[in-house]
């Protein structure tokens, strides 16, 4: 029989990049999610993580350390920091950046870290499991769990998305008698919520018109099942700068208004003197549809969706300057060298891999300015490096935290090629 592993008591050193505490164990470095650095603590083993560790108790507190404000944290897997002041914090995220660049060898300015939460998230995935003794789980998944911690109401939603959870509710009921797990996501926009579930298969027509009672129950403007359409009251629409976006089913956005919009004005920022723009990884337009007020742009991006909602807001948007935009993978085929030699200025702002095969191409080009936009400051690193090795000079980079209470953090960065 295996002996149970005896509680510790640890001394924090500091917090580590993913939000625990990291403390030393038998001179093993180990982590503690939810301690702070100086702090003393209580912690226990988690069963099959050796250098994992389940906080008990604070037995000495940091003097920065705050009181959660919202009753899930701690359970809920969402946020990883609630408890810490925010001065600290903000250091603490800023820090990240700073030390991710130097490990990769690049020495550039690092701007204050700018608060882009706002009003909260406008969009969130809730999943839907049935528990034990068949007791039906709507929530979040636990920190480093699947289990699913059922909530009712969640803090750091933007108010837009009211009655998001209880909508979500709503639908697992009928469908959580198929026996699959549903992952259930909400977008608040200006005609109301738009739900795109996820996990479902095929339904029998019985259960779809159950659904589409329940879309008219919660006065949802759109309920979409893997993208195919349920019911839709009203087209669910946003903006972007001075367009009127109609969003196809399950379509990426910022996850903050706040958000969205910092981070393109540091975007047109950099391109003011752009005149023909390549917008990469473009999405519904947040950069483009902004920059077209001023630039001639083309922009690119893998979702074809996207793209045909870009280019219908483009053309029904007066004022902007020629929008042409394509349905493009840019992993599989980025844009080469002589294919990049009309534009001044390069956007390229990719998922969290990065963007390794376009930004070689990027590096190997004579584009005067490149402007980068990430939400992975490890993959990043690793693009600029490319940049920097090709010729590139690095202007300085922008932390934006639009990811509140959490490791997360966004980034934007000008690079111009040497003469």
């Amino acid at each position: 029989m295996r002996a149970v592993a005896e509680p510790e008591h640890l001394v924090i050193d500091h917090v580590g990049h993913r939000g625990d505490g990291v403390a030393m164990a038998a001179g093993m470095t180990v982590y503690v999610p939810y301690a702070l650095g100086g702090e003393t603590v209580h912690a226990e083993h988690v069963p099959g993580h050796p250098d994992r560790r389940r906080l008990i108790k604070v037995e000495r507190a940091s003097a920065e350390r705050v009181a959660p404000f919202c009753p899930h944290f701690g359970i809920c897997g969402g946020c990883a920091i609630q408890h810490w002041d925010a001065v600290p914090y903000r250091a603490w995220k800023r820090a990240i950046v700073v030390a991710t660049l130097a490990q990769a060898g690049i020495d550039c300015e690092v701007a204050p870290l700018v608060d882009a939460h706002g009003l909260g998230r406008r969009r969130i995935t809730l999943h839907a499991r049935m528990g034990t003794h068949e007791v039906l789980k709507v929530g979040f998944a636990a920190a480093n769990s699947h289990d699913i911690i059922p909530i009712d109401r969640c803090p750091i939603l933007d108010p837009h998305l009211d009655g998001a959870i209880e909508a979500a509710w709503a639908i697992a009921e009928p469908l959580i008698s198929v026996g699959k797990p549903l992952d259930i996501q909400i977008t608040a926009t200006h005609s109301g919520l738009d739900v795109d579930v996820r996990g479902s298969g095929l339904l029998a027509t019985a259960l779809i018109g159950k659904l589409s009672r329940v879309a008219e129950q919660q006065r949802l403007a759109r309920l979409t099942r893997h993208g195919e359409l349920v019911l839709m009251r009203t087209p669910p629409v946003v903006s972007i700068g001075t367009a009127q976006v109609a969003l196809p089913p399950g379509s990426f956005l910022q996850a903050t208004v706040a958000g969205e919009e910092t981070l393109a004005a540091l975007v047109a920022d950099h391109c003011r003197r752009g005149k023909y723009i390549a917008d990469l990884f473009c999405g519904v337009g947040p950069f483009a549809l902004r920059l077209a007020a001023k630039s001639r742009i083309a922009a690119f991006d893998s979702d074809a969706g996207a793209v045909t909602a870009l280019q219908k807001a483009a053309t029904s948007t007066s004022g902007l300057k020629p929008v042409k935009a394509e349905a493009r993978d840019l992993f599989r085929r980025p844009l080469m060298p002589q294919e990049l030699r009309d534009y001044d200025t390069v956007v390229f702002d990719p998922p969290r891999q990065g963007a390794q095969a376009q930004v070689t191409q990027l590096a190997a080009s004579k584009i005067p300015t490149v402007v980068s936009v990430s939400c992975n400051v490890t993959t990043f690193a690793r693009d600029a490096r490319i940049l920097i090795d090709g010729g590139y000079t690095i202007e300085g980079v922008t932390p934006v935290d639009q990811f509140r209470h959490t490791p997360h953090v966004e980034l934007v960065a000008r690079f111009v090629r040497k003469r």
